[in-house]
């Protein structure tokens, strides 16, 4: 789900980016802001009727899959936010952000998130 429909369409808004202006793709980047807004709204509604019960993906215990989350959601919320309807899944990010090993590898990355190419 979240390499697929999250961290796919992130790499298409920022690998835009990149691109010289002549070559923009501003539809396509709209296409892919739409998917993320929609892939957010099944992540909000996975958390809040079905995900197993726990703070994590899979429960209680912190898994692998908490460890994926983290890039899609960390780079998906810096290109499209959440937004204030999305409060589960906002939620699940801060607990993800906030975990010991999480914070840890945020901090050692953190001199390297200005090479991200912001929109402009």
């Amino acid at each position: 789900m979240l390499d697929l429909y999250v961290h796919l369409p992130t790499q298409k808004i920022i690998g835009d980016r990149l691109r010289p202006a002549d070559r923009k793709d501003p539809h396509g980047v709209e296409e892919a802001r739409a998917r993320l807004r929609t892939s957010y709204d099944m992540l909000e509604q996975q958390m809040t009727q079905g995900m197993p019960q726990g703070p994590w993906a899979m429960g209680d215990d912190f898994t692998l899959a908490d460890c994926s989350a983290l890039p899609a959601l960390f780079y998906g919320n810096m290109v499209e936010p959440f937004g204030a309807g999305r409060k589960n899944l906002a939620a699940y990010f801060e607990r993800l952000k906030t975990r010991p090993s999480v914070a840890r590898v945020l901090k050692e990355a953190e001199p390297y998130f200005d090479m991200v190419p912001q929109e402009g």
